[in-house]
């Protein structure tokens, strides 16, 4: 009897594995409401908006979900939108999509290409486009929540769709957070996120087990010395050579300081001093971006380059110490390894297992990561979005295809809407299918 009852934990256990593995007629329900989301997408390209500033695509998402039967929520952590759709009883689960565009000049030539022009935080005038794939992940995201709709014989529990603001600068899910994502709407067990990538070609799904984006903090430094005329500068203190010192130590700290087992990357940016040949000036401001997987190595990286910084300023008589100051960060993108295994098991029975495949982690950086630091178990994939014969083609020439955030990123439009869609829906049946 103790044998019996084991192996009936076990299958208990196992169930929701091969039910949810069980492939469904995606592409034939894809058919008829593929004309709409086209369209949407085609609109959403032509009108993007930057972060924080995402009012008409924040409308334009919540109208699609109250037409499907969603309850709806505007204005939570500033633009986002919250859709809730509840179908009895069981687990649930929410799919994000991100509303945001960058200030990107668009050079596609498409003939719904972005043309956009608005005016940033600062008050420069900038152009806009989706470059990072948004709104094919808003697009893909409304056909998926409209099977889900049509499909309610095939999965219970309660399906959340949010649209996040603020992506690109790595605000949007704390403040969603924070706004009450996860007290004033049902709690999710699963989150789920897919995003466009020309490193794979369409028709293809790419997932990472673990660690799959980095940490991300942007870090803000600046060496101050003594102004002088060039021709006499034992009467300053340099704070241009300053900052060269303190470049070439920093690199020390990836290459000395720790185990070449952890990854982590220091880039400098950008460095901006001095007006003039013969000026030897007052300060140099640089600007960094810091990346890592996992917290110990990310928190020695950023002890790291401020005392390194400040070492180097003191070694050459500085007047005062560096300003170092961390102005943005995004934790690192964890896919919940058995949620990962379940979905991937799920893609393969849907695709074949020559079109889903494992991916190295990248250092990129996304901040879906917070909702898996809030303790929700998530999972990131990644759908290819170029056209197979280019990739092949770029692939067999060596040649690196334009991707998210270049002027002239443009997902195959077709078979990646039509990919995406059944991809997704195939992910969020994996966890809620009856």
């Amino acid at each position: 009897m103790k044998l019996l009852t084991l192996r009936l934990a076990a299958i208990l256990l196992l169930a929701p594995f091969l039910f949810a593995a069980d492939a469904w007629p995606g592409k034939t329900q894809i058919d008829p409401i593929y004309p709409q989301i086209e369209s949407l997408y085609e609109d959403l390209h032509r009108n993007p908006e930057l972060s924080l500033h995402e009012v008409k695509t924040a409308e334009k998402m919540a109208d699609q979900l109250r037409k499907i039967g969603f309850e709806v929520t505007t204005g939570v952590g500033g633009t986002g939108v919250v859709g809730v759709l509840k179908n009895g009883p069981g687990p649930t689960v929410m799919i994000r999509a991100e509303l945001d565009a960058l200030p990107v000049q668009e050079k596609t030539g498409l003939d719904y290409a972005s043309h956009v022009t608005t005016k940033d935080d600062q008050g420069k005038e900038v152009p806009v486009m989706h470059a990072c794939g948004h709104d094919l992940h808003m697009a893909v995201g409304i056909g998926t929540a409209m099977l889900l709709a049509q499909n309610r014989d095939r999965w219970h529990g309660t399906f959340i769709f949010v649209g996040q603001p603020a992506e690109e600068r790595i605000k949007g899910a704390a403040a969603m957070i924070k706004d009450g994502l996860f007290t004033r709407f049902p709690r999710p067990d699963f989150a789920l996120s897919l995003h466009d990538t020309a490193g794979l070609p369409a028709g293809v799904l790419g997932y990472t087990p673990g660690y799959a984006l980095s940490n991300s903090d942007s870090v803000d430094v600046t060496i101050y010395g003594k102004g002088a005329h060039g021709s006499a500068p034992q009467d300053g203190v340099d704070p241009i050579v300053i900052a060269a010192r303190t470049i070439l130590a920093w690199q020390t700290i990836i290459s000395r300081e720790k185990s070449p087992f952890d990854p982590g990357v220091i880039t400098v940016g950008s460095i901006h001093g001095g007006t003039k040949h013969n000026i030897i000036p007052e300060e140099v401001k640089m600007e960094l971006t810091v990346r890592s997987f996992t917290d110990p190595v990310r928190q020695h990286l950023l002890d790291s380059i401020a005392r390194i910084a400040k070492d180097e300023a003191d070694a050459a008589g500085a007047p005062k110490p560096p300003r170092v100051e961390v102005t943005e960060s995004a934790p690192a993108v964890y896919n919940d390894p058995a949620l990962t295994a379940r979905v991937a098991a799920a893609l393969k029975k849907q695709f074949g297992d020559g079109n889903v495949v494992e991916e190295k982690p990248n250092m990129a950086s996304d901040d879906f990561a917070e909702y898996g630091r809030a303790g929700v178990p998530a999972l990131q994939f990644s759908l290819g979005a170029v056209d197979p014969a280019k990739f092949e083609a770029a692939k067999k020439a060596g040649e690196l295809l334009p991707g998210p955030h270049s002027p002239f990123f443009a997902p195959d439009r077709e078979p990646s809407i039509r990919t995406g869609i059944e991809a997704e829906t195939t992910a969020v049946l994996a966890v809620m299918g009856k």
